[in-house]
C-alpha cells in the first residue's frame, strides 16, 4: 500500500512539473502526422485464376492461411439454410482421407482448419505449415458428402434455429434485414426450420460444385514463410483446382419507405426491447463522402464517446449502451442505430434517439467532436497498420473494392480532410431520420400504450418472420374466481400439498453448471425469515448474500436499505410464501410462454422488480424476472424451470436455465433437502 500510494504522489508530483512549463494561454501546435510504414504483399496468380497474397512475418514461428471466395451474395428462396449445410459438411475429412484420420492429423500435427461455405482457413506452426496446407487444399478441393454427415448437420442446424426462437435478440436481428432488405434479397432471407427441411444432399453438393471456384477467389499467407518457399507448393496444391463459370445474380433495389414509421414485433417474453433505427444506404469505399460518413457516425454512436451513448446511457440511464454504424459493401448497406432498452421506457429512448440523429444533420457538429472522431480513427489506423493481417486486409480490399493502389497510403490525408460542412452533408444523406425504420422488438403488453401515446409515426406490426399482422392483443381477461391466491396454492399442489409445504421448516436446494469449462455452484438455503445464496466457481466462494427482513448483505456488505426491504418480500421456506404475505405482489395477467397460457405474479419495486410465471394447466411455476434498477443502470436476470422431480415430497425443478444478458447457463439440481441441511449459522 505504501508503495501505491508513493507511485501515486510521484506521477502527481510529475504532472503538475510538467504543467508548469506550459503556457496554457497557446492553443498547442499540432504536431507531425505519424509516419506511416504501409506493408506490401507479395502477389502472384496461377492459371485458374486464384490470386495469392504474401505477407512475410518472422517474429513468431507460425503461418495462417485464408482463402476467400469472392462470391456475389446469392438468394436461396425455400432452400435458405443450403449454405449453412454446406459451410457444416466441409472439412469432415475428403475422398482420399477419412474424417477420423483428417482430425487426428490436425490434432497431431497442433493445427486449426475451418472451413464455411465461401473459403478456408488454416493455421499452424510454420514447420508444420506445408502438411497443414495440404490437408486444407485437400479437404477443400476433394470434399465427403455422405448421408450420414448430412442428417447429422441438419439435426444440429435445427436445433439451433429452435433455441433461437426464444432469443428476443436474434429475432429483433432477422426482421430487421428482412424489412430493410426484402425477403427477396440476399441480406434480407434468414433460415427457417421450413426452408431447411427443403434442403437435401443433392441441393448441398449442386452449391459446392456452383460456387467454390477459383477464378474469383484469394488465398492469403501470413507468416514465417518467404515467397519463394511457398509458391511451389500453393501451385502443387491449387493449381488441380478447376475454374468454372461463376455466378450471376441480379440483385433487387433496397429503398427505404417514403417516410418515417415504426416497425412492431411482439415478444411477449422480451424483459427489454431492442430498437434498432434503420435507412437503407448505398455508400462505397471509394466514395468521396466515405470519410465524412465514417466520421459523422463516430460522433453520432462510435462508442462511448458518442451522443447516443452519452444521452440513453450517461444522462438518461435506459441502457447499458446504445451504438450506431454505417455499412459500406459492393451490394448493400445500411445505416442503424440501436440499443437494448428497459420496456417502460422504450417509447422515451426511441424519442431521444430520433431527436440525436435529426440533431447531427441539422445542426453542424462541434470541431472538438470532429477532432475525437478523427483521433479515434486515425489512432486506430496506426496502431493496426504495422499488423501483418491488416496488410493482407488492406491488400483485399483494393482488389475487391477497385480502389487505388494508394488508397490506404492516403487514409490519414482523407480522414484530416475532411470539415464540419462535410460531415453535416454525409449526416443528412445517410442518416434519414425522415425516412427511417423505427424496428421495435418487445412486449407488447409492456411496450404499446406509452409508444402509441408518444410516437407521431404510423405503427406498423409483424410477426417473428417479418410478415404483416394484426395488433397484438394488450391484455387476457383473468378468469373470475382466479386470484394471486388461488394461483400460489395450485402451485403449492403441485408441489407437494399446501399443507405439507406450510410445515416446512427449512429448505436447500443445490444447483450445478458449467460456464466455459469452468465448474459453477450454487447453494440456495431459506427458513421463514432468513435466507442465503453461496456462489461457487472452481470450488472458490465467489459471491455470498445473507438476507433477513432488516437487511441485506453481500460478502458481508450491506445493500442500500431501500434495497434490502424490497428485497425481503421473498422470504419464506419458498419465495411464494413471501408472495402470499406481501400486498405489493399482484396477479398481473395471463400472458403467452412457448404457446402455453401462464399467469404472472409480479411486484414492481423502485429498486427491485419481479415477475413469477406459473403455467395455467399444470400450476407449476415455469419462468421468473428479475429486473434492479440501481445507478442509473438495469439488471435484467431470467430463469426458466422444467423438469420437476420429487425430494423429500417436494418437487423442485431439476432444471434451472438463467439468462442474464446474453450469457444463458444451464444449471442442474444436484441435491435438495427439506427440514434439513439448514442452521443458523448459515445466516451470518
Amino acid at each position: 500500500m505504501k508503495a501505491k500510494i508513493l507511485s501515486i504522489v510521484t506521477i502527481l508530483f510529475l504532472s503538475l512539473t510538467v504543467s508548469a512549463q506550459i503556457d496554457r494561454t497557446k492553443q498547442p501546435q499540432p504536431g507531425p502526422a505519424p509516419k506511416i510504414n504501409l506493408g506490401t504483399p507479395k502477389k502472384f496468380s496461377l492459371p485458374n485464376g486464384l490470386q495469392v497474397l504474401v505477407v512475410e512475418n518472422h517474429k513468431l514461428p507460425r503461418v495462417t492461411a485464408t482463402l476467400t471466395i469472392d462470391n456475389p451474395p446469392m438468394s436461396y428462396g425455400n432452400k435458405k439454410g443450403v449454405e449453412t449445410m454446406l459451410s457444416g459438411m466441409l472439412g469432415t475429412g475428403s475422398t482420399n482421407t477419412s474424417k477420423a484420420k483428417f482430425d487426428e492429423e490436425v490434432d497431431f500435427l497442433g493445427a486449426n482448419i475451418s472451413f464455411w461455405d465461401e473459403g478456408a482457413r488454416a493455421s499452424s506452426l510454420s514447420k508444420y505449415f506445408p502438411k497443414v496446407l495440404g490437408l486444407m487444399a485437400d479437404a477443400a478441393f476433394n470434399p465427403v458428402f455422405t448421408q450420414e454427415e448430412f442428417d447429422k448437420q441438419m439435426k444440429q442446424t435445427l436445433d439451433g434455429i429452435k433455441n433461437s426462437e426464444k432469443s428476443v435478440a436474434a429475432i429483433a436481428n432477422r426482421v430487421q434485414n428482412a424489412l430493410t432488405y426484402g425477403k427477396n434479397h440476399p441480406y434480407g432471407e434468414f433460415t427457417s426450420e421450413a426452408t431447411l427441411k427443403n434442403v437435401t444432399l443433392e441441393d448441398v453438393k449442386n452449391l459446392y460444385n456452383k460456387t467454390y471456384k477459383p477464378n474469383n477467389a484469394y488465398l492469403i499467407i501470413i507468416g514465417d514463410v518467404t515467397l519463394n518457399e511457398i509458391k511451389p507448393q500453393v501451385e502443387s496444391l491449387f493449381n488441380q483446382w478447376k475454374k468454372g463459370d461463376l455466378v450471376a445474380q441480379q440483385l433487387p433495389k433496397v429503398e427505404n419507405p417514403s417516410t418515417t414509421e415504426i416497425n412492431f414485433i411482439d415478444m411477449p417474453n422480451a424483459v427489454q426491447s431492442e430498437l434498432a433505427i434503420i435507412n437503407a444506404v448505398d455508400l462505397k469505399m471509394n466514395d468521396k463522402d466515405y470519410y465524412a460518413a465514417l466520421l459523422a457516425n463516430q460522433i453520432l454512436g462510435g462508442g462511448g464517446t458518442g451522443r447516443l451513448y452519452k444521452n440513453l446511457r450517461e444522462d438518461k440511464g435506459y441502457t447499458y449502451g446504445a451504438y450506431s454504424g454505417i455499412g459500406s459493401s459492393r451490394y448493400a448497406s445500411r445505416f442503424k442505430a440501436s440499443a437494448s432498452v428497459r420496456n417502460m421506457v422504450t417509447d422515451s429512448a426511441m424519442v431521444e434517439a430520433m431527436k440525436e440523429i435529426n440533431k447531427v444533420r441539422f445542426q453542424k457538429a462541434t470541431q472538438e467532436e470532429l477532432d475525437i472522431a478523427k483521433a479515434k480513427y486515425i489512432g486506430n489506423f496506426v496502431r493496426n497498420v504495422e499488423k501483418p493481417q491488416t496488410v493482407a486486409s488492406y491488400a483485399l480490399n483494393i482488389l475487391t473494392n477497385d480502389l487505388p493502389e494508394d488508397y490506404y497510403k492516403n487514409y490519414l490525408k482523407n480522414i484530416n480532410a475532411v470539415t464540419l460542412d462535410d460531415v453535416q452533408n454525409a449526416a443528412i444523406k445517410y442518416f434519414r431520420g425522415d425516412k427511417a425504420r423505427i424496428v421495435i422488438t418487445g412486449k407488447g403488453m409492456d411496450v404499446l400504450t406509452n409508444l402509441e401515446k408518444t410516437a407521431d409515426y404510423k405503427i406498423n406490426y409483424f410477426d417473428k418472420d417479418g410478415n404483416p399482422t394484426d395488433k397484438p392483443a394488450m391484455k387476457k381477461e383473468i378468469p373470475a374466481g382466479v386470484t394471486k391466491e388461488t394461483v400460489i396454492n395450485k402451485y403449492f399442489d403441485a408441489i407437494g400439498g399446501a399443507d405439507k409445504l406450510k410445515a416446512l421448516k427449512t429448505t436447500m436446494i443445490v444447483y450445478g453448471a458449467e460456464m466455459q469449462g469452468t465448474p459453477i455452484e450454487t447453494i440456495e438455503k431459506r427458513n421463514a425469515t432468513h435466507f442465503s445464496a453461496t456462489t461457487a466457481m472452481n470450488g472458490n466462494v465467489m459471491m455470498k448474500v445473507v438476507m433477513d427482513k432488516n437487511a441485506v448483505k453481500m460478502n458481508g456488505q450491506a445493500l442500500p436499505p431501500k434495497m434490502a426491504n424490497e428485497m425481503a418480500s421473498v422470504l419464506g421456506t419458498l419465495p411464494e410464501f413471501g408472495f402470499l404475505n406481501s400486498a405489493d405482489f399482484k396477479l398481473t395477467g395471463i400472458e403467452s410462454l412457448d404457446g402455453n397460457d401462464v399467469y404472472v405474479v409480479s411486484k414492481k419495486g423502485e429498486i427491485v422488480s419481479v415477475s413469477s410465471y406459473y403455467d395455467v394447466n399444470s400450476g407449476l411455476k415455469v419462468k421468473e424476472v428479475k429486473t434492479i434498477n440501481m445507478g442509473g443502470r438495469t439488471n435484467n436476470q431470467e430463469a426458466f424451470f422444467s423438469d420437476y422431480k420429487d425430494f423429500g415430497g417436494v418437487k423442485f425443478p431439476s432444471k434451472r436455465t438463467a439468462t442474464m444478458g446474453s450469457q444463458k447457463v444451464q444449471f442442474i439440481l444436484k441435491d435438495a433437502k427439506v427440514n434439513e441441511g439448514v442452521s443458523d449459522a448459515d445466516f451470518q
